[in-house]
This record gives C-alpha cells, sequence and structure tokens, in this order.
C-alpha cells in the first residue's frame, strides 16, 4: 500500500475497514480490557478497569499478569475490598511489583479510591459532574487534570503521582484516555464496556501510544514529534473529521495495525 497516495475519503474507508475487523470480542483476551470484563457489577467493572489501565504499560504479557494479582489479592471482590480496606490489608499487596508501581502506591491508590467513592459515590461521578459543571466542553482535558488533583488531595508519595496522568503538566494522558474509552464507548460491539452514561464518545481522545502514534505519522494523521497532550489534540481534530460522533473507534485500528500487523 502506498500511503502517501492515499487520499482523505480513501485511508478513511481503509482504517473503517480495519476497526471491523480488530473491534471484536476476539481483541479482549489478550489487551488489559480483559480484566474489567471479568466483572458483571459496573462498581466492580469500575474499579477493575482504572486499576488495569494504571498499570496498562510495558508489555501485555506481563501486564495480564499483574492484574490479575492485583485482582487476586483483592479476592475478585475490588469494590468491597476498596470499601473496607483498612491500614493492616495494606500485607495483601506485600511483594507485588509492576514495572514503577509497588505496594507503597497500591496502598495509596487503595486509600484514595476508597476517599473519593465514599465522597462521590463513583469515579464516574468525580469525571462527569466536572464535565457537565465546566460547560460540556469538547474535551476532557480540563477534567483529567481536575481527577488529578482530587486524586492527590491527601499525604502521599510523591513517586505516586506519576501513575495518575495530569494534562496540565502536557501528559498525554494515555492509560486515562484509553480507561475513559473502555468506560464510555457503547458494548453494542462487545468489546468497550459502555458503563458511563452522562460522557458522549464525541469528546474522548484517543489513547496515544507507541503504535497509535507511529501508525498516525505514517498516515500524516500525527506531525508534532513529541508524543503529548498537543500531540492528542492534533490527533483529535484529525480523527473527529473522520468520526465526529465516535472518533476514537480509530483507536482499534491505528494500534492494531501497529501491534499486530507491524504497520
Amino acid at each position: 500500500m502506498n500511503i502517501s497516495k492515499l487520499t482523505k475519503t480513501e485511508l478513511k474507508d481503509f482504517l473503517d475497514e480495519k476497526v471491523l475487523q480488530f473491534e471484536t470480542p476476539d481483541f479482549i483476551p489478550h489487551d488489559p480490557i480483559s480484566i474489567p470484563h471479568m466483572f458483571s457489577d459496573p462498581k466492580d467493572v469500575e474499579i477493575a478497569g482504572f486499576l488495569a489501565a494504571t498499570i496498562a504499560w510495558g508489555k501485555r504479557k506481563m501486564i495480564l499478569r499483574n492484574a490479575h494479582s492485583l485482582m487476586e489479592r483483592m479476592d475478585h471482590e475490588p469494590y468491597d475490598f476498596i470499601m473496607n480496606f483498612e491500614d493492616s490489608d495494606a500485607v495483601a499487596f506485600d511483594g507485588f511489583v509492576h514495572r514503577t508501581f509497588q505496594p507503597e502506591d497500591v496502598f495509596y491508590f487503595m486509600k484514595a479510591l476508597q476517599r473519593l467513592i465514599r465522597k462521590h459515590g463513583s469515579i464516574e461521578s468525580i469525571i462527569s459532574s466536572h464535565w457537565i459543571s465546566s460547560g460540556r466542553p469538547n474535551n476532557l482535558k480540563d477534567t483529567l487534570s481536575h481527577f488529578h488533583t482530587q486524586f492527590f488531595d491527601q499525604p502521599h508519595a510523591p513517586r505516586s503521582r506519576k501513575h495518575v496522568a495530569n494534562p496540565a503538566k502536557g501528559s498525554a494522558a494515555k492509560r486515562l484516555n484509553m480507561y475513559l474509552r473502555w468506560m464510555v464507548r457503547s458494548s453494542e460491539k462487545g468489546v468497550d464496556l459502555g458503563i458511563w452514561k452522562e460522557i458522549p464518545s464525541s469528546v474522548l481522545s484517543i489513547p496515544l501510544d507507541v503504535h497509535t502514534s507511529g501508525v498516525g505519522r505514517q498516515f500524516g494523521l500525527l506531525t508534532r514529534k513529541q508524543n503529548d497532550w498537543m500531540a492528542v489534540a492534533e490527533y483529535d481534530e484529525k480523527l473527529r473529521d473522520m468520526d465526529p460522533i465516535d472518533p476514537v473507534k480509530y483507536d482499534f485500528a491505528l494500534f492494531s495495525l501497529g501491534a499486530v500487523e507491524g504497520f
């Protein structure tokens, strides 16, 4: 395929075909999204998804192994475990390591999630209420930054801050944007979970990683060299031009072209 000679329409048609190819239940077992798919209660789905997305960097086999370990250590009841978490329960995470995410970080995440859910009811409530009160902007940059601030609004180890992205500092927030895709997009195709109802898919942003960025640059959808929030904004504009209602459906095509097909 001569990429440079594809017209705008041809590129859209090609990517639409790839979305149909990859957005199927066969995508789930080899992806971190398989972790929230283990649960049926939305309260468990939301938390399992957040924790799985938090450690979703590195090799996918390692991500899945360690995400399963987290669920096992929480007795496969993530909501109940967090809501009843006491300091003495931290022993459950002794020896847990996922790259730089270690027991100290897990402990703070348990405490922070407990505090926020007791106050707001759910992670969805924190995200959606801020987005709505901000006037329903066409992206979630400020809302994600607000979430970062709320999450670390208690004493914590500085090392833990890097595990929840802050777009206000320039981060592409790949893992948070991936988590939002899981929670917000329709479950009709059987992959994303679609349990959040207040935020529309139209305001979601591409989970920018080495695969989506590399493929995007080859297709001319991304010109910025850094993988930061400015790159996300540029990419979003191009994808929303192709599909203003559901732009991040192209994540399936762009990620899989790089990770599966070696494009």
